[in-house]
């Protein structure tokens, strides 16, 4: 039987913004110093290269570019073979298309990610599936926030991400080793896919009991919602002794 809910998952579910979709990325650590992501006092700069790693200052860019080389440089060469021409006739767009899709919705995705692995209830889950979001593509879209859909949700194994590639599965297993030693229950996987395009999104968890975020089976419905509507400003209902707050 499925679960009734009383109240919305997000803030403003039923309800579009009166405001231009802000251009966020949501919360980040420092893949250098672990430092957290304060977006009111500055954003952190994504690496050029991956598109993926971030870094609250150019020294801690420098410093991390040693450990950081082969990774950055295996992600940046797929993504060159992905824009040749002729390469199975893919749209050279589609590649930079979907690492924006991730950078917007990195909240909303994290959040389904955590929803969908039922890390709450199950944490152990997360060293064994992993969350594949399939995506829709509408190149012809005038508005970058709508050219993409959900098209499916699955839970995979995690070894389909980590054993297909190797470097990947490394560099997943440095951000788990780092979250667990700040007393995280590791790192889970979100694999975002557009055909033969896909972006590999690690989400590092807190220990579910530092959670606040209610969970909902409702997950799904949300995710498309939000990516459907084009919305960025996905904030998630969290019940606690003080109350019902989003965010």
């Amino acid at each position: 039987m499925a679960a009734v809910y009383t109240q919305p998952a997000a803030a403003n579910y039923f309800t579009t913004p009166n405001h231009a979709a802000p251009k966020q990325r949501g919360y980040r650590l420092c893949d250098q110093c672990g430092a957290v992501e304060q977006p009111h006092l500055g954003r952190f700069r994504l690496c050029g290269g991956c598109m993926t790693t971030q870094y609250c200052s150019q020294d801690c860019q420098k410093a991390h570019w040693p450990s950081h080389r082969q990774i950055c440089q295996h992600t940046a060469s797929q993504i060159s073979t992905a824009k040749q021409p002729g390469h199975n006739s893919i749209d050279e767009n589609l590649v930079k298309n979907l690492r924006k899709f991730v950078s917007a919705h990195s909240s909303l995705l994290s959040w389904a990610g955590f929803q969908a692995l039922q890390l709450k209830r199950l944490p152990s889950n997360i060293r064994q599936n992993a969350l594949l979001i399939e995506l829709n593509y509408r190149h012809s879209s005038s508005d970058p926030l709508r050219r993409f859909s959900i098209k499916a949700t699955h839970i995979v194994p995690r070894t389909y991400v980590t054993d297909n590639d190797p470097l990947v599965g490394q560099d997943i297993l440095r951000r788990e080793e780092r979250c667990r030693k700040s007393g995280g229950i590791g790192c889970a996987v979100v694999l975002i896919q557009c055909g033969e395009i896909s972006q590999v999104m690690p989400v590092e968890v807190d220990s579910p009991s530092r959670i606040t975020w209610d969970t909902r089976e409702d997950w799904p419905q949300v995710l498309q919602h939000f990516v459907e509507s084009g919305r960025t400003d996905f904030k998630p209902i969290s019940t606690t002794a003080r109350g019902t707050f989003y965010g």
